[in-house]
């Protein structure tokens, strides 16, 4: 596992209340968060990373390892 996504999964629960350990491969969208409490997290995880996510990027991340690929391809 790559440090960024130890700190996704780390910024996930901080932030968002899953109610279960953080995984990688789940889609957002089966994972309980609402996509608004998604979304947020996205910007979040770009300030987290220094990482200029722009909005039309958001629909690409399936998932926790597909945004942290996005974060490392742009460290």
């Amino acid at each position: 596992m790559s440090s960024t996504e130890d700190r996704l999964k780390k910024l996930v629960q901080e932030n968002l209340d899953t109610g279960r350990e953080p995984d990688l491969d789940i889609k957002f969208s089966d994972s309980g968060v609402s996509s608004v409490d998604a979304v947020a997290f996205i910007k979040l995880a770009g300030q987290e990373f220094n990482v200029a996510i722009p909005p039309e990027d958001f629909s690409q991340f399936q998932s926790l390892r597909d945004l942290a690929k996005y974060i490392d391809s742009r460290a």
